[in-house]
């Protein structure tokens, strides 16, 4: 037997610091909550259900704001604009699946 397999007690004293270690250790603790906090905030941005929630809830104010009395004239017409571009967008859709369509049949 040899006697690197023999293992040694571990040391009972304090490992040596100094005032900038300590200050170092002290910033690097705060460096990985900080860290921990935007991991946290992103995941929550990119959850796939926050998002769809946020779509779904953000079109439920363009409806609203387009046919509310009540929204702002700037955010009508926003709304309207946006919905007015979303049918069109649909409608071109629509013509060019009836074309691929026809030509096939």
């Amino acid at each position: 037997m040899s006697d690197e397999s023999v293992q040694k007690p571990q040391s009972t004293q304090k490992p040596f610091s100094t005032p900038e270690m300590v200050a170092l250790e002290a910033e690097l603790a705060a460096t990985r909550a900080q860290l921990a906090s935007t991991v946290d905030e992103l995941a929550a941005r990119l959850d796939p259900r926050a998002q769809a929630g946020r779509a779904v809830e953000s079109g439920r104010q363009l409806l609203s704001d387009a046919t509310s009395g009540d929204a702002a004239p700037d955010a009508r017409k926003k709304a309207r604009m946006v919905l007015g571009g979303a049918a069109a967008g649909v409608a071109a859709l629509l013509a060019v699946v009836v074309a691929a369509a026809r030509r096939k049949g």
